[in-house]
């Protein structure tokens, strides 16, 4: 099995920055995509950004040039840098990645973390 765990989410105010981190662990052979995505309440489960293993990164529109993800592929961590945090930022952020496992490793499979919250006052 892989674990995905969140952490770096709080409570900020607008104009201000966090930094989330997501550590993969458990039965893992290699790892693709990485990515973070992000679900407000009452709304759908929307892509931030996502990384690839050779570093190529795709943004949603709405954080272009705000927010900055990147990867260790060693720790097999993601994390995003959130600056200029606005109040419609705020949610719940989940982590992914696709994980091709020691037991499987020529299909890789989707894999969420908790999630952590990030709110962002006005």
């Amino acid at each position: 099995q892989v674990q995905l765990v969140e952490s770096g989410g709080g409570l900020v105010q607008a104009g201000g920055s966090l930094r989330l981190s997501c550590a993969a662990s458990g039965s893992i052979f290699s790892i693709n995509t990485m990515g973070w995505y992000r679900q407000a309440p009452g709304k759908q489960r929307e892509l931030v950004a996502t990384i690839t293993s050779g570093g190529i990164t795709n943004y949603a529109d709405f954080v272009k040039g705000r927010f900055t993800i990147s990867r260790d592929n060693a720790k097999n961590t993601v994390y995003v840098q959130m600056d200029s945090l606005k109040p419609e930022d705020t949610a719940v952020y989940y982590c992914n990645a696709v994980v091709r496992t020691l037991e499987r490793r020529n299909i890789g499979s989707y894999y969420w973390g908790q999630g952590t919250q990030v709110t962002v006052s006005s």
